[in-house]
């Protein structure tokens, strides 16, 4: 956190005027957005501004309405983590015709010149990390992603699930583990028994647990009711990964030796306390906290009329323009460093994991 104090000046580079923010997000159905909205609210109006935060339950006409709403009471900026990053086009407009900044948060906003920054974290290593857990888990390279001595030849069977494709993220993501895996996927290391390697055939729209579980069901069935075992399974999500657990486990699957390498992100407490029990091998931890204050930097910075400090302005091309970007970055987290990477950062509890 003291990295980030020099980011747009810290959040001492400016205090609010009282004034308005707009704060979208897209659905509270996912523990991570409750936390990013509440850290947002709190800091922006540790700040001074007023907050008109709105979640939108992943209905792309609500958000929309939201927004126009936002614009209508006289935001003076809107950070925005849009359901669908295509379909905003019209009301950021409305929103350029009004001179309100905009910030996308976390997802990036496509096919609009009316972005002016975007706050994230490093997609691309987000995906290398997911990459690299599965890889851990099976023996074959440490969690630095250095190969390790004496690893097992395999081969082992893996599956591959993907984001949603309306998500710009999860193509990042996509790209970041199956560049990692490829060299184990050509050389017989990995053998993917469904054959669908395509990010269409592993996209699960909204990042839906459901739809994972339904798709992991239909894999199963087709591919391993003849006995043969599935050894690992790259989840973009956690919400993914808890259904993909539930399929495993009607499967007849049992946690112990057999039982599958997962991978996961956003270390929600339910899949935090699944890696405890072996259910999960590994999520990606996205400090919530860390992103909530490089946006509320932009913004403040923004509205005094000062250049945020970015860090990535090359890679995230939204259609139109190339969006200045700040990137953090994610960290693995599996049973052995639960304490330290989320307790003793404050993140969850010993209380709450165990709960």
């Amino acid at each position: 956190m003291l990295a980030l104090a020099a980011c747009a000046g810290g959040s001492g580079g400016g205090e609010g005027d009282g004034g308005l923010i707009g704060v979208a997000m897209p659905t509270k159905s996912s523990e991570r957005w409750i936390q990013d909205g509440k850290a947002v609210k709190e800091q922006l109006e540790e700040q001074g501004f007023k907050v008109d935060l709105q979640y939108a339950e992943d209905d792309i006409p609500t958000q929309v309405s939201q927004i126009e709403n936002m614009i209508t009471k006289g935001a003076e900026a809107l950070i925005i983590a849009s359901i669908d990053g295509t379909t905003l086009s019209e009301v950021l407009q409305q929103a350029a015709d009004s001179d309100i900044p905009v910030i996308a948060y976390d997802r990036l906003i496509r096919d609009s010149e009316n972005v002016d920054y975007y706050a994230s974290f490093d997609n691309y290593l987000v995906g290398v990390q997911q990459a690299t857990s599965v890889l851990n888990g099976l023996g074959l390279v440490d969690l630095d992603g250095e190969a390790l001595p004496d690893a097992p030849k395999g081969p082992f069977n893996i599956e591959l699930f993907a984001g949603s494709p309306d998500d710009n993220n999860a193509t990042f993501f996509w790209n970041g583990a199956m560049d990692t895996l490829k060299p184990y996927l050509d050389d017989g290391t990995l053998v993917v028994a469904s054959g669908q390697t395509g990010f269409e055939q592993a996209a699960i729209l909204r990042w839906d647990g459901e739809t994972a579980q339904s798709r992991m069901e239909d894999i199963l069935t087709a591919k391993y009711s003849d006995g043969t075992k599935v050894n690992a399974v790259l989840s973009p999500y956690d919400g993914i990964s808890r259904g993909i657990i539930s399929a495993l486990t009607d499967a007849g699957y049992t946690v112990g030796e057999g039982w599958p390498v997962i991978s996961g992100q956003d270390a929600e407490i339910d899949s935090v306390k699944a890696i405890n029990r072996g259910e999960q091998f590994a999520t990606i931890f996205k400090d919530t906290r860390e992103l909530a204050t490089v946006a509320v930097d932009m913004a403040t910075a923004v509205l005094n009329g000062e250049e945020p400090e970015v860090n990535n302005t090359k890679d995230y091309d939204n259609g139109v323009k190339v969006v200045p970007s700040y990137l953090l970055d994610p960290v693995i987290v599996v049973k052995d460093n639960i304490t330290e990477t989320l307790v003793d950062t404050g993140y969850w509890t010993e209380e709450e994991i165990a709960g």
